[in-house]
C-alpha cells in the first residue's frame, strides 16, 4: 500500500512540477545583458516557477516582453536539467522589458510581491530548492533604491504575520531558458493550469494577499 501511494505521489508530482516536461535539445547561447541604448528598461525577478511569473507581467500595459531564464548561479549556459537539479546555484527568473514612460518600476515591484510567497526561503508553493527561491535582481542603483523602499513599506505595514525573507541582489548574467519554457502558459494552457492548480499557488497567494493576490 505504501509503495502504491508513493508511486501515485510521484505521478502527481510529474504532472504539476514546474518544467516537468523533457527539455528540447539546446544550443549554446550567450548571456543576455540589458542594452543601455534601448528605449526600454529591464527588470529581473525570481518568483519560483517562471511559467507563472510571465502572465502577470505580460498583462501590464507598457511591458514589451517577458523572457524566462536563469540568474544568480555560477555555471555558464545552464540547462533546465542542471538548474532543476539545484547544482548550478541559479534561480528561475523572468526578465521583463518595459517602457518606463508607460509603466513604472514601482508598479513592477507591486506585481512581483503579489505573485509570490515572500515568507519562505528556497521554495515557492509545491516547488522546493534554491532554484525556486525569490529574489529581486536589480540592474542599477535606482532599482536597488526602489526595491529597498518597496520592501521597507511592506515591512512597516505587513499584510501577514510571517517575516519577509526575499532578498534584493545585484543582477548577474541572464541566461534565457529553453524555447519550450517561453510563454508556456500560451503554448500549453492545459498543462499550465493543471500545474498551477495542483501546486496550490493561487490559494496561497489569496491567503497572503487577499484581494491584491496575483493570478
Amino acid at each position: 500500500m505504501k509503495t502504491r501511494s508513493l508511486i501515485a505521489s510521484l505521478a502527481l508530482w510529474t504532472t504539476v512540477a514546474c518544467g516537468a516536461e523533457p527539455p528540447a535539445p539546446r544550443a549554446t547561447v550567450a548571456p543576455l545583458d540589458p542594452d543601455p541604448s534601448a528605449a526600454t528598461s529591464v527588470a529581473t525577478f525570481a518568483g519560483g516557477c517562471f511559467w507563472c511569473m510571465e502572465p502577470p507581467f505580460d498583462r501590464l500595459e507598457g511591458v514589451v516582453s517577458t523572457t524566462s531564464g536563469y540568474m544568480g548561479g555560477e555555471e555558464d549556459n545552464p540547462t533546465y536539467k542542471q538548474v532543476a537539479a539545484g547544482i548550478t546555484g541559479h534561480a528561475e527568473v523572468v526578465q521583463v522589458a518595459y517602457d518606463p514612460d508607460v509603466v513604472s518600476y514601482q508598479r513592477l515591484l507591486e506585481v512581483f510581491w503579489h505573485n509570490i510567497d515572500p515568507t519562505v526561503k528556497d521554495r515557492q508553493f509545491c516547488d522546493w530548492g534554491t532554484q525556486y527561491r525569490t529574489v529581486i535582481f536589480t540592474h542599477d542603483d535606482e532599482q536597488a533604491r526602489l526595491a529597498r523602499a518597496s520592501l521597507a513599506a511592506l515591512e512597516a505595514e505587513p499584510p501577514f504575520d510571517a517575516p519577509i525573507v526575499t532578498p534584493i541582489e545585484p543582477a548577474g548574467d541572464f541566461w534565457p531558458a529553453e524555447e519550450y519554457h517561453q510563454d508556456f502558459y500560451l503554448k500549453d494552457p492545459s498543462h499550465y493550469k493543471r500545474y498551477r492548480r495542483g501546486c496550490g499557488r493561487d490559494a496561497r497567494l489569496e491567503e497572503l494577499w487577499g484581494d491584491l493576490a496575483g493570478h
